[in-house]
């Protein structure tokens, strides 16, 4: 300390401030420890992970019982980052193990001196980012040869899925999208919201303009109007669920376990089934497991389907366009089924997903009490999409 007597007191300061060790991106310091990340190997648990370290005052079980409110370590999946830190020691007593649940999330496991366990999230920066392209032949085309990722694509398509038919795109109609970016560790993860976008289809306009009513982030037209259109909860009134959604159940008559992909109603032969939301029906057929079906595509994102009917509605049949609550079958038991009863399925992008639990919000126009908010977000929106050059891929030499 010779050389600082007399020096400044804030000078001295900084000088400690800068000695001070500083914690990793999961809450602690490591400055003194070795440090290995590795990888859950197949059918690798926590007893695997840890048997070739040395554990200070303490047993694999323990640690899993303490977890358990916390992480599952059972739930410990083949491919997921893990990091050890242990002591410079012949031991290899280890301090902290670390299980990266996602890019994001973390669970962390001190055992240095008694065992205390935590979740925690890395620091996700945001970057604000802008696409565009004039269609030679689909969207998802267009954004991959713009370097944009299908993460994008789906968001885009979701957003305009009522009011865009992005199976008949042609050529010429084109795009602008400002949206956020995601990264953790300097790489980019995932894409944020998307804080605005364009699309011009068979010339004409459409506008995503985000607004928050009702504590809803959702998305309008320029004339305040909601994008989304709205699914009725339920293919039949008044309907008993007799069999939820499911990865694993035993199927009735193959006596064997696979997917139940959709939600069975018990009704009676005859019941009316209606259509949960407008569409085209783009199946109508029979087939041994299903018997009498009806597969309808509402839009780019989503389908139904509807199995074991009895009978089709009165003029349905593939290509016929139906709308919201139209009846187009009746209940049944036909093909694989064990008393009558429907067999219900949504799809998005394609996947199947859980008809009970998909969120879609009601769609409901600006309330009139809101709308001078609406109309200057509306105006910064719009300024900023047209600050934006459109890229023709197209053309011989594109605009750099």
């Amino acid at each position: 300390m010779r050389g600082l007597i007399g020096a400044k007191p804030e000078i001295i300061t900084e000088l400690r401030s800068i000695q001070q060790p500083k914690e990793n991106v999961f809450g602690f310091v490591d400055d003194s420890l070795n440090h290995f990340s590795l990888t859950v190997k197949r059918n690798e648990t926590l007893s695997d992970i840890l048997e070739s370290y040395h554990l200070l005052n303490t047993d694999v079980s323990e640690i899993a019982k303490r977890s358990k409110s916390i992480f599952d370590v059972r739930k410990i999946r083949t491919g997921k980052k893990y990091h050890l830190y242990t002591d410079y020691d012949s031991l290899n007593t280890i301090k902290y193990l670390v299980y990266e649940k996602n890019k994001v999330s973390f669970i962390v496991y001190d055992l240095c001196d008694s065992i205390n366990i935590y979740s925690g999230k890395k620091e996700v920066k945001i970057v604000k980012k802008t696409k565009s392209a004039v269609i030679k032949s689909s969207l998802y085309k267009a954004l991959i040869e713009n370097n944009a990722s299908i993460e994008l694509v789906i968001k885009l398509s979701k957003i305009f899925a009522w009011q865009i038919d992005f199976y008949h795109l042609q050529k010429g109609d084109n795009f602008k999208v400002i949206y956020e970016e995601e990264y953790v560790d300097s790489q980019m993860f995932g894409i944020g919201k998307i804080l605005s976008a364009y699309f011009k289809h068979y010339d004409k306009e459409y506008f995503a303009i985000p607004f928050v009513q009702d504590s809803v982030f959702q998305y309008f037209d320029e004339n305040g109007n909601s994008l989304r259109k709205e699914f009725l909860k339920t293919p039949i009134e008044f309907a008993r669920i007799s069999s939820r959604y499911s990865s694993r159940r035993l199927h009735p008559i193959l006596k064997v376990y696979r997917p139940h992909t959709g939600v069975d109603y018990a009704a009676p032969t005859g019941t009316p089934i209606r259509t949960v939301g407008d569409g085209e029906v783009i199946a109508a057929s029979y087939s041994k497991s299903n018997g009498n079906y009806l597969k309808i595509r509402h839009n780019s994102v989503y389908t139904t389907a509807y199995l074991h009917m009895s009978r089709f509605g009165k003029g349905i049949k593939k290509g016929s366009s139906v709308k919201q609550g139209q009846v187009i079958g009746y209940v049944g038991s036909t093909g694989l089924a064990t008393g009558p009863h429907l067999h219900f399925m949504f799809y998005m992008n394609g996947n199947y997903v859980n008809p009970l639990k998909i969120e879609i919000p009601p769609s409901h126009p600006v309330k009139e009490e809101l709308r001078k908010y609406f109309e200057r977000q509306k105006k910064m929106v719009i300024d900023d999409l047209q600050k934006i050059d459109l890229i023709d891929t197209n053309k011989d030499n594109p605009p750099a």
